[in-house]
């Protein structure tokens, strides 16, 4: 059960900005923002490294009363001649929405001869999944995606923002945001716990691209598992899943998946695709209540707070997130050592390969020095 509704005073995902995402999961070439050239500023120029443009119709006070039909009609013949786009993706704002501003009518004075999913979208939802529930409306709209797909991501919507809810960033009223124990430290422990032979569960349970580093940590422990003898006391599951999400998720599935093998990192069980963290936690759950009750620790990196605790409250808990707000939660829920990889989304952004933690490389120049002895 979710906890009931609370008045939350900390800083929270914008749905524009999950808009802006969900369009570049879906492959568009290029996103116009429908509103002031400062709106969301950080995200979009973050995006532009992924490999998507992002341009403005960079509304001013006169577009706040009088609108901006005829702006963005403007902007969207532009950029079909600036950049050929095979899809648009056009986004609301705050101030466009507020005025009532239709996004059809200027798509259809463009008068261009590709797909746009137009998102009505503006910052007031309570939760910033409402974004990618309207992006995909409109993506289902112009056939960009199925009926079937669209279903099955509303089911993950909701299940993540009953997530967040139950012991996420919308659990409490305030989360103080903090950077969680030291990373030395956890190493060490972790280094500890596979030296002493204790059996161990690396689950990746990643939200889409972020997975890209959340992999390092498997890397890494696999490499000093084998380096001592110990990698069949490690167990590694993943949302890894090829064949599961919007188009680009699955190629990140891809990417990792073939990382992690190059690298000789066996994934012993698939819990899901990269997308579906919010529901891969159940599937983990069995699987650990089926398989694997006898283990000592866990180390759950992405999304702990969605593994289920019933079958692992008796292990050590090492939980690596990138969520300065989500180190209280994860306390309270049982979590023993909780790790923040603070700068994980700005370098997970436009690569297409595993890229090395800040925990990663601490376990690894810890272990170099354990092993070899000091140079």
């Amino acid at each position: 059960m979710a906890a009931k509704d609370i008045s939350i005073i900390h800083p929270r995902p914008s749905s524009i900005v999950a808009a802006l995402y969900t369009l570049r999961d879906l492959n568009v070439d290029v996103a116009i923002l429908h509103g002031p050239p400062g709106c969301s500023f950080k995200h979009a120029r973050l995006l532009e490294e992924d490999g998507i443009h992002v341009v403005t119709t960079a509304l001013d006070e006169s577009g706040f009363v009088f609108g901006g039909r005829r702006e963005l009609s403007s902007v969207l013949k532009k950029v079909s001649e600036m950049f050929h786009p095979k899809l648009i993706g056009v986004v609301g704002t705050c101030a466009s929405m507020i005025i009532g501003e239709e996004l059809s009518e200027p798509v259809m004075d463009a008068g261009l001869d590709i797909p746009v999913i137009e998102v009505e979208v503006h910052a007031g939802y309570a939760n910033n999944t409402k974004g990618v529930l309207l992006t995909l409306e409109s993506a289902l709209d112009v056939g960009v995606i199925d009926k079937e797909e669209f279903e099955r991501q509303k089911v993950l919507l909701e299940e993540a923002t009953e997530v967040e809810k139950r012991h996420g960033a919308a659990s409490k009223e305030y989360l103080a945001p903090s950077r969680g124990d030291l990373k030395y430290k956890v190493a060490q422990r972790i280094i500890e716990l596979l030296r002493e032979g204790k059996k161990g569960l690396v689950i990746m349970n990643a939200k889409k691209e972020t997975g890209y580093m959340f992999a390092d940590i498997s890397v890494a422990i696999h490499e000093i598992a084998s380096r001592m003898g110990m990698s069949a006391n490690v167990v590694n599951m993943a949302n890894l899943d090829v064949s599961l999400g919007l188009p680009r998720v699955r190629e990140h599935a891809h990417n990792i998946m073939h990382d992690l093998k190059e690298k000789g990192v066996l994934i012993h069980e698939i819990t899901g695709g990269l997308d579906e963290y919010p529901i891969a936690g159940n599937v983990v759950d069995d699987l650990i209540a089926k398989k694997y009750k006898d283990h000592d620790f866990a180390v759950i990196t992405g999304v702990p707070h969605a593994i289920p605790m019933d079958h692992i409250s008796h292990m050590e808990i090492i939980a690596v997130t990138n969520g300065p707000r989500q180190v209280l939660p994860l306390k309270e829920m049982g979590h023993k050592h909780v790790v923040v990889e603070i700068d994980l989304h700005p370098k997970t952004l436009g690569v297409k390969h595993i890229v090395e933690s800040e925990l990663g490389a601490t376990m690894r120049e810890i272990a170099k020095e354990m092993l070899e002895g000091p140079r």
